[in-house]
């Protein structure tokens, strides 16, 4: 199930954010220091970094909203923390 949210899911969404924003920012700094100028190429590595660093938020807000769902309280309270 898609939607579906348990202990493991919460722990991916968070592993996934710092993925994410980390990666966004190498990339970033990748193409703008290392990434010859060429055909663009340092804009467009720029640009998926600056896409990497909105889904960083996304993937956590989204992880957020799935634990304030109805019956998701019943599903957290089963994880051993």
């Amino acid at each position: 199930m898609l939607l579906a949210l348990g202990c493991n899911t919460m722990r991916e969404g968070v592993i996934v954010t710092i993925i994410f924003f980390i990666a966004g920012i190498l990339v970033i700094l990748a193409g703008a220091n290392i990434v010859p100028a060429m055909w663009h190429l340092n804009h467009i590595v720029v640009f998926a970094g600056f896409l990497l660093l909105l889904l960083a938020p996304i993937v956590l807000v989204s992880t957020f909203l799935l634990s304030v769902l109805p019956k998701a309280k019943e599903r957290m309270d089963e994880c051993e923390h």
